[in-house]
């Protein structure tokens, strides 16, 4: 039987749970299977097979539905968990992914990688093929969380401040190219109004995160959670003082950090550094 939440009834398996969230959307919109298909152009049969758990459709009808229902990164989230192997992911993690989707707020800290929702396909394909994954396997797990960047580039999208530590932006791809259009990319998001991107320089020495990466969610209750990760585990925080005190070394990060401006420049001057394709 599925595990339901004791708070929201809704079931805590990512398969029930993406099926529910599928029909309970449509019947707020009071739509039937045939009016959802004229409204999102894919045939009935299709939602009819989702909203069963036949299948789970694929990344553009996902996307589409998100579109439509207004829930940017939403169902996307819900799909991702639902299509790879629950073995791999904790509880804490599936309820993460849920909650980063809803937030309302959204501040993270680097040590060490780009976070996935800041991540170009080429960087998303390189780390995820360290986890083992290769062929059509490794396709959609990058298809999938590359997906999930819809949640920063909608109009309503929640603000981001990423911070990153140096290291960061000196580890690069082994593909020169990809780790070019990764830094663009970095650049290009940094432009828009809702994410502010910060590098922390290494001359900075030792801070409270100097092992952790962590993203601090703020919730529509008003509640803020942290997800914390070291290198082979990671924990969803709710407890306020432990919150409380992971904000304090944040923010003291922040304070050691270069402003926005500078940060920019400093990004510049790694693409700089990568050597130009050839064009011979």
């Amino acid at each position: 039987m599925p595990q339901r939440s004791m708070v929201t009834g809704r079931s805590q398996e990512p398969r029930e749970r993406f099926t529910e969230e599928l029909r309970r959307l449509r019947k707020e919109r009071s739509l039937s299977l045939r009016e959802l298909a004229k409204e999102v152009g894919w045939d009935s049969s299709q939602f009819s097979k989702m909203e069963s758990g036949r299948t789970l459709g694929g990344p553009e009808v996902v996307q589409a539905l998100d579109q439509f229902y207004g829930t940017p990164g939403f169902l996307v989230t819900l799909w991702e968990l639902a299509l790879l192997d629950p073995t791999q992911f904790k509880e804490q993690y599936r309820r993460y992914m849920i909650l980063e989707s809803e937030a309302v707020n959204l501040w993270h800290y680097a040590v060490s990688t780009v976070h996935g929702l800041l991540q170009t396909d080429g960087y998303a394909r390189e780390l995820l093929a360290l986890g083992g994954a290769k062929g059509a396997e490794l396709d959609q797990q990058v298809e999938a969380r590359t997906n999930r960047r819809t949640v920063l580039e909608v109009d309503e999208a929640p603000p981001l401040r990423a911070i990153l530590a140096e290291a960061v932006l000196r580890t690069p791809l082994r593909d020169a190219q990809e780790w070019r259009e990764q830094l663009e990319y970095l650049l290009e998001m940094s432009e828009r109004p809702n994410i502010t991107i910060q590098v922390l320089p290494q001359s900075c020495g030792l801070h409270g995160l100097v092992s952790s990466d962590v993203m601090f969610l703020r919730l529509l209750d008003g509640r803020t959670v942290a997800y914390v990760e070291h290198a082979y585990r990671g924990e969803l925080i709710e407890e306020n003082g432990s919150v409380e005190q992971l904000q304090r070394a944040y923010d003291a990060v922040r304070d050691a950090a270069l402003s926005p401006a500078e940060s920019r420049e400093f990004i510049l001057r790694m693409l700089e550094g990568i050597p130009c394709e050839s064009s011979t």
